[in-house]
């Protein structure tokens, strides 16, 4: 695990490497290489996890020395891919992966099972290729231009090298869908990589060339034939063995839900010592603390518990540091919990394992069930049930959205409807700007997985999930919340494996229109105790709902007629957003994403970007 960092033709220096100094503070590496007309310098911070020796110092070279590496990441089957043609000089995977690649081409990253940002340098092609995991657990940013390309693991040294322009396009874009999916971000300049693919850096000649291309699809596997609860049982086995693979102990983030206690439970069955979990909670009496039954989890499974709780104040004192860690505003409340659970956590172990990915893979979320009795219900019964969730939405925007969406046949434009946060004529009266390249980038990855060859739509929008929204939303906050306390997150409901397996399952084993994650819960009935397995769903929520309307802090923040968000978005619009949530409509996501807005643009925006170089817009073949 680690932060990479590289260019062509940008110099730069362990200043700016050392921006990355929290996503590894074990070690430090930095090359400088003559590639044909250009100089490739490639940089690594390590957080040592697996093969603590010098054997795992990156950069990384073949012998011949015909390729180059820096990788952040874990591969948990690497020992699967070793050849004994090869002599290795250690046990680390990013040996493993810099030798099975060299000797395989780029598109041999569909063989790597983990999580990974990966440059690989071929100097005898001429050729730089970066590599994103298939679910993005790991984020990669570059900026692109006509002779210069950078790259690195997290914006902010990005911004010492390019040109921090704020791009109104992203800006509607994140309006409306909460976060931005990859390619694009807030700077003009920069883009992150989409998950499951590959970029191509010709070096040859003067001028570089760029291209794109995926090397992880969703695979057409046919629906197994086996009974289906005793496999997946074997695979959710499989997958946390595998996640336990660490010279340094591993501990556990622990909710009070049936994922994190079904993967604690396999793990202390595994991990040959006693392991720690950790569980964050709220002051006061709050319906989003879980606390408790993270206790009860954690006796059942014989885990050491650690907990910590936050408060109304430190919510508000920590939003504008975290605003600056994750670089990305959110709409997303839960990374404020995140953070003081990833502070909590880092103060024991250097590892962690989570049980987010569950309710993208097996139909845990709402809008999974709503998709099943759209498509069960005559188009008579659809227009009685909008007309009923018109009649709610004064209280509940979720609702609104719901509703909104039963009447919308086109799948991409349905789920861009249901993903939405403001309105497209909220975000036209809050910026000036509407926002037109969601759908877009929706239907790019609803093309390239083949989700028109799926049968029911709600196998197409979990498709979708699993590779987009998860990656540039909770998996993004994830890996950036707990790097900056120096801990790796591993996500074992990821497991090639075992994702393969759920999305050949019928859709009958996942989700129906009263119940999700339905052989998900049937396996951990087997496992965990009835009580747990019994609790209602909370989610990884946080009480801003109310406080959001006890807070004075939250109208001085958003209507200061001083601020940088002043000049971007109309305060009248905003306020009327505020009065509504005075007034008993539940705005918390959109106001949690404006406050992040505005953090970010006090913070961030125009911060830390240098004049080194003023790169050009990215290539529209890029993005």
């Amino acid at each position: 695990m680690c932060g990479i960092l590289g260019t062509v033709n940008i110099p730069f220096d362990e200043s700016v490497l050392n921006l990355l100094q929290h996503r590894g503070p074990d070690d430090a590496g930095l090359s400088a290489d003559r590639v044909g007309a250009h100089t490739v310098r490639l940089g690594h911070r390590r957080l040592s996890i697996l093969d603590l020796s010098p054997a795992g110092h990156q950069p990384m070279w073949t012998r011949c020395g015909r390729f180059g590496i820096v990788f952040n990441g874990e591969i948990y089957n690497h020992g699967d891919l070793r050849t004994p043609r090869i002599q290795y000089a250690g046990h680390s995977d990013t040996e493993t992966v810099l030798h099975h690649l060299a000797e395989n081409g780029p598109d041999a990253a569909r063989d790597l099972n983990g999580i990974f940002a990966i440059a690989l340098l071929d100097t005898q092609s001429e050729k730089l290729f970066l590599l994103r995991d298939p679910f993005g657990v790991k984020p990669l940013y570059y900026s692109a231009g006509p002779a210069a390309f950078s790259f690195s693991s997290e914006l902010r040294p990005l911004r010492k090298l390019v040109g921090d322009d704020l791009d109104l396009d992203s800006l509607a874009e994140l309006l409306r869908l909460r976060y931005l999916p990859a390619p694009d971000t807030l700077h003009r300049n920069i883009c992150k990589l989409r998950p499951g693919h590959i970029l191509e850096v010709r070096l040859s000649g003067a001028a570089l060339k760029y291209r794109t291309y995926p090397f992880a699809l969703r695979q057409q596997t046919p629906e197994p034939k086996l009974n289906a609860a005793p496999e997946y049982q074997r695979l959710v086995d499989q997958a946390v063995r595998r996640q336990l693979l660490s010279d340094v102990e591993v501990g556990m983030l622990l909710s009070g839900g049936v994922d994190s206690a079904l993967i604690a439970t396999i793990a202390r069955r595994h991990s040959g010592y006693r392991m720690k979990a950790f569980t964050v909670g709220f002051e006061g009496d709050s319906p989003a603390d879980e606390i408790t039954d993270a206790r009860e989890t954690a006796a059942a499974a014989d885990m050491e518990h650690h907990e910590v709780r936050i408060g109304r104040r430190q919510f508000f004192d920590l939003l504008p540091v975290i605003t600056s860690v994750v670089e990305e505003p959110l709409a997303t409340t839960s990374v404020v919990p995140m953070y003081a659970l990833a502070g909590l956590a880092a103060s024991h172990v250097k590892v962690v394992l989570s049980g987010q990915g569950a309710d993208e893979a097996m139909g845990g979320y709402r809008r999974y069930r709503g998709e099943v009795i759209r498509e069960l219900l005559p188009t008579p019964a659809l227009a009685l049930l909008r007309n009923a969730a018109m009649f709610f939405a004064a209280k509940s925007e979720a609702v609104q959205r719901g509703g909104d969406s039963l009447g919308i046949r086109d799948d991409v434009q349905r789920f861009e409807s249901v993903y939405g946060v403001f309105s497209p004529d909220e975000i036209q009266r809050l910026i000036g700007y509407a926002p037109g390249r969601a759908a877009e980038r929706i239907r790019y990855f609803f093309d390239t997985l083949g989700c028109r060859l799926q049968a029911q739509s709600v196998e197409r929008m979990m498709t979708l999930d699993l590779r987009m929204n998860l990656a540039d939303d909770l998996l993004l906050y994830t890996d950036k919340i707990t790097m900056r306390h120096s801990l790796e997150c591993r996500v074992p409901f990821l497991d090639l494996d075992l994702v393969r397996f759920v999305e050949a399952l019928p859709r009958r084993h996942r989700v129906g229109v009263f119940r999700g994650k339905i052989l998900h819960k049937k396996v951990a009935g087997r496992v965990l105790p009835r009580s747990i397995v019994a609790r209602p769903k909370k989610g990884f929520l946080s009480p801003t709902a109310e406080w959001f309307r006890q807070s004075p802090a939250t109208r001085d923040i958003l209507l200061s007629r001083t601020s940088r968000f002043s000049s971007v978005f109309d305060l009248d619009a905003v306020e009327t957003l505020l009065n509504q949530h005075s007034a008993g409509m539940n705005r918390e996501r959109h106001i949690f994403l404006l406050l992040g807005i505005h953090h970010w643009l006090e913070r961030c925006h125009g911060q830390e970007s240098g004049s080194l170089m003023n790169t050009p817009a990215v290539p529209s073949s890029l993005a």
